[in-house]
């Protein structure tokens, strides 16, 4: 569904049927966060989900405020594979052992 951003997001959930006006990020609230529409603009979790499919990934986002946009509110991702049982440094790429690099052709001569 597309977010108040204009991203498409799975995470995001709105509900407009015959009237009604409810929006609501399910992972925020899966987590226990607050939602808002303007963390929609800056969020990260789109992006990640279109780079990345791993099923074995599993995405913990908390919201936010850095030092110096004090009034602006973030969402922050930290990423965990459940196959591996390891943190992911890297949510675009994955941990790099749940998904291998194809093979490599070789050309004979």
């Amino acid at each position: 569904m597309k977010t108040p951003a204009g991203r498409e997001c799975l995470h995001f959930h709105g509900d407009y049927y015959r009237g009604r006006n409810i929006e609501e990020c399910r992972l925020l609230k899966q987590n226990g966060q607050d939602w808002s529409p303007d963390l929609c603009a800056t969020c990260p979790v789109p992006d990640i989900i279109r780079a990345n499919s791993c099923q074995f990934m599993q995405l913990k986002v908390t919201v936010s405020r850095s030092l110096f946009t004090f009034f602006q509110r973030r969402v922050q991702v930290n990423a965990f594979c459940e196959k591996t049982q390891r943190n992911v440094s890297e949510p675009q790429i994955g941990c790099g052992k749940c998904h291998d690099l194809p093979f490599n052709f070789e050309v004979k001569e």
